[in-house]
């Protein structure tokens, strides 16, 4: 079958929405699925700056929903014409995937990022026969259909938006993921939240849900009013003495933070802004020494690395699609859709913070 895709041939290129081949259907354990939609997540287009670790020519893209065309095997636990949501991919066997803790596979670099599945690798290909890279997280979404393995896979409800359900595959996941797996918040609560941009603003979402109170810090107006209207008290990262206005704010100190930025300055003023034996997350990735002022960990404080929301996607995906449902976690306000013809828009206005969470949606028909 032929398709269209966005294929990325170099680091410093553009986009190239072209047609792409695939020679033969889904193997054992995987899923065929024509894709509803997309979202833009920034480590997508942080692979230009991987200094040349994920190889290309690739197809991106991994927050991909869509419709199951076809199965392969008996075992995928799904059938053509299920919705479903594409998460990471991970190897299933490995002491944390046997452990309930997929984001933290053994292997998880290796098939999501550095190379991905080898299995089959050479049946996608461009029109002249050249191999595009395997799969990236399992998915390259960024594309008409996608071949996937089926433990990436996660049904949801029929009557789902499916074209905007993507980003809770990855982005949304890892925002809500934190707040409501990896600090378990409760009523009464108290968070800070570090950089509104999708990941941020989900946690404010997911906090708001349960019952926490919260704090957003940014530099953008336009986000700390959506932080606002999600139910945050929204903080100019400029504020004179930020931790201390954020203890006050929160009553001696916050229980968790949650930065999304990677700035060493609001790192040290989230473990600054936390109560004793409070808990900062780091969701992004550092690519700098992480130095720490004196005090920072005192009292019980503590610091650790967040992947992927701690989540098992088969029983996250479910919570918020059904919050959602519920009018508590509205991230389809965070949304803009873009044609995937258009995807160098979205990745212009994705890095320039124009919109929030990018959508692309492909168009066409199977050739």
């Amino acid at each position: 079958m032929r398709f269209s895709a966005a294929v990325l041939r170099s680091y410093e290129s553009r986009f190239a929405v072209e047609e792409v081949r695939l020679n033969t259907g889904p193997a054992d354990g995987e899923i065929l699925v024509k894709i509803a939609g997309c979202g833009m997540c920034r480590t997508d287009l942080a692979v230009r700056r991987s200094a040349g670790r994920s190889p290309l020519p690739a197809v991106l893209g991994h927050e991909g929903a869509g419709v199951v065309v076809e199965t392969g095997g008996p075992h995928t636990g799904l059938r053509g014409g299920d919705h479903v949501v594409l998460s990471f991919d991970s190897c299933g066997h490995c002491r944390n995937c046997m452990d309930a803790a997929p984001a933290y596979c053994d292997s998880f670099a290796f098939l999501n990022l550095f190379g991905g599945r080898k299995e089959n690798a050479a049946r996608f290909t461009d029109m002249a026969g050249d191999e595009l890279a395997p799969r990236w997280f399992g998915q390259s979404s960024f594309a008409e259909y996608a071949v996937v393995p089926a433990r990436n896979a996660v049904r949801v409800d029929p009557s789902l938006p499916i074209e905007l359900l993507g980003p809770l595959g990855c982005g949304f996941l890892t925002g809500a993921g934190a707040v409501l797996n990896s600090f378990a918040a409760r009523p009464g609560d108290t968070l800070a939240v570090f950089g509104a941009g999708a990941v941020g603003l989900a946690a404010v979402m997911a906090a708001t849900a349960s019952g926490a109170v919260t704090v957003a810090v940014d530099r953008h107006p336009g986000r700390l009013a959506l932080a606002e209207r999600f139910g945050a008290i929204p903080l100019h990262a400029a504020t004179p003495d930020l931790p201390g206005r954020i203890r006050r704010l929160t009553d001696g100190g916050a229980c968790y933070a949650l930065d999304t930025t990677a700035s060493v300055q609001l790192i040290n003023d989230a473990l600054r802004a936390l109560r004793p034996t409070g808990h900062l997350g780091l969701v992004a990735r550092l690519h700098t020494t992480l130095p720490l002022e004196p005090g920072t960990l005192d009292r019980g404080r503590r610091i650790s690395h967040i992947c992927e929301g701690d989540a098992v996607p088969g029983l996250l995906v479910p919570r918020l699609t059904g919050l959602w449902q519920a009018g508590r976690f509205p991230f389809d306000e965070l949304i803009q859709t873009y044609p995937l013809a258009d995807i160098n828009e979205a990745e212009r206005d994705c890095e320039a913070g124009r919109v929030v969470k990018p959508v692309v949606i492909p168009e066409g028909r199977m050739l």
